[in-house]
C-alpha cells in the first residue's frame, strides 16, 4: 500500500483485490438505494397522510353544528292550526378546503304553538334514527323502522315504543316574522340527549 506524498490523493492501493472492490461498491449501492427508499417513503407518505386528514376532517365538521341559527321559514307559511310542517335546513358548508352553497344539512318538523311561538322537532326518530313521518288523518309522527308514534308536541306515545326519548326538540328564535333554528344532530339509543360533534 503506499501513500500519496502529498497528502492530497488519498490511499492508494495498486494490488486492492477485486473482492474488496466489490464490497465497496456493495456498501456504496446499498447506502445508495437506502437514501432512495427513504425519500421515496416521503414522497408518498406525506401526501398519503395528508389526503387521509383531508378526507375525514369534513367528517368532524358537516355543517349540522348547532352553534349557528339557520332561517328555515316565515310564520305566515306555518298553518295556523298547529299541524306540523315538514322543513328541509339549508345552508352553506364549509370546511378548511371546500366552501359549498346552499345544501339541505337535514329535516325538522314545525308547528305554531302560539301566535308567535314556534316549536321545532327534529325528524329523525332517537330509537335508531330513522326519519317519521306526520300523519295528519291520526295527528301522530310514525316511525316505519319500528312500527310506533309520537304525540304531535313529539313526545312518546306509544306504550310500547323502543325509542328512549321523544323526539328532539330544536331551539327556535323569532327574528320578525322569521323562524330561525338552532339544527344539530343527537346521538340515537340512548336516553340522554347528546349531540353528535
Amino acid at each position: 500500500m503506499s501513500r500519496d506524498p502529498d497528502g492530497v490523493g488519498g490511499i492508494s492501493d495498486p494490488d486492492m483485490s477485486e473482492s474488496e472492490s466489490s464490497t465497496t461498491a456493495s456498501r456504496r449501492s446499498f447506502l445508495k438505494e437506502g437514501a432512495a427508499c427513504v425519500v421515496g417513503a416521503c414522497c408518498v407518505g406525506v401526501p398519503a397522510v395528508a389526503g387521509l386528514v383531508a378526507w375525514l376532517d369534513p367528517l368532524s365538521q358537516d355543517g349540522s353544528s348547532g352553534d349557528v341559527a339557520t332561517r328555515v321559514a316565515t310564520l305566515n307559511a306555518l298553518p295556523a292550526d298547529g299541524t306540523p310542517q315538514r322543513v328541509t335546513v339549508v345552508r352553506g358548508r364549509s370546511d378548511a378546503w371546500t366552501r359549498d352553497g346552499a345544501v339541505p344539512v337535514g329535516a325538522i318538523y314545525l308547528r305554531k304553538t302560539g301566535e308567535r311561538a314556534v316549536q321545532a322537532l327534529h325528524s329523525m326518530c332517537p330509537h335508531a334514527g330513522c326519519f317519521v313521518d306526520y300523519q295528519a288523518a291520526r295527528g301522530v309522527f310514525f316511525c316505519p323502522c319500528h312500527d310506533s308514534t309520537f304525540a304531535v308536541d313529539g313526545s312518546i306515545n306509544d306504550p310500547h315504543s323502543p325509542s328512549p326519548r321523544g323526539l328532539d326538540a330544536l331551539e327556535v328564535e323569532l327574528k320578525g316574522d322569521e323562524v330561525w333554528v338552532r339544527f344539530r344532530n343527537y346521538r340515537t339509543g340512548i336516553q340522554q340527549k347528546v349531540p353528535v360533534s
